[in-house]
């Protein structure tokens, strides 16, 4: 019988390990988390719980706001086109996948083409 694989749990960090760890007082991390940069999940106790990608959120909310001097409503604008533009370059990564699977049909299709024509015949798309 084959071993069955066992579900990885996402590790969870509660607020005073976070605020340790980054130097800044926990109501600073319910301040993020109540204007909508953070979004920890819960524990069934109501604890707040940081995952990992949690973190890697945290640390570019504060090199904005440490380094750069951005305040909270301009770290919402920021994160949210970064979101975005990561989405996009997913859609872009998909489409790129589409035409060169398109290209090699029709690399394929054009091999099987007699090479006796005069005229080399080339397939039209999408007419």
């Amino acid at each position: 019988m084959p071993v069955k694989a066992k579900k990885r749990a996402k590790a969870g960090y509660m607020i005073s390990a976070v605020a340790e760890l980054y130097k800044l007082h926990p109501q600073t991390l319910r301040l993020y988390e109540r204007v909508g940069l953070l979004k920890p999940s819960r524990s069934q106790g109501n604890t707040r719980l940081y995952t990992d990608s949690d973190l890697e959120r945290l640390d570019v909310i504060l090199t904005l706001a440490r380094d750069m001097g951005v305040n909270l409503a301009g770290i919402e604008i920021i994160l949210n086109m970064r979101e975005k533009m990561i989405e996009m370059e997913r859609q872009m990564g998909e489409f790129a996948h589409v035409v060169q699977q398109e290209l090699s049909r029709m690399a394929r299709t054009e091999e099987k083409a007699p090479k006796t024509a005069i005229v080399k015949a080339v397939p039209r798309v999408g007419r």
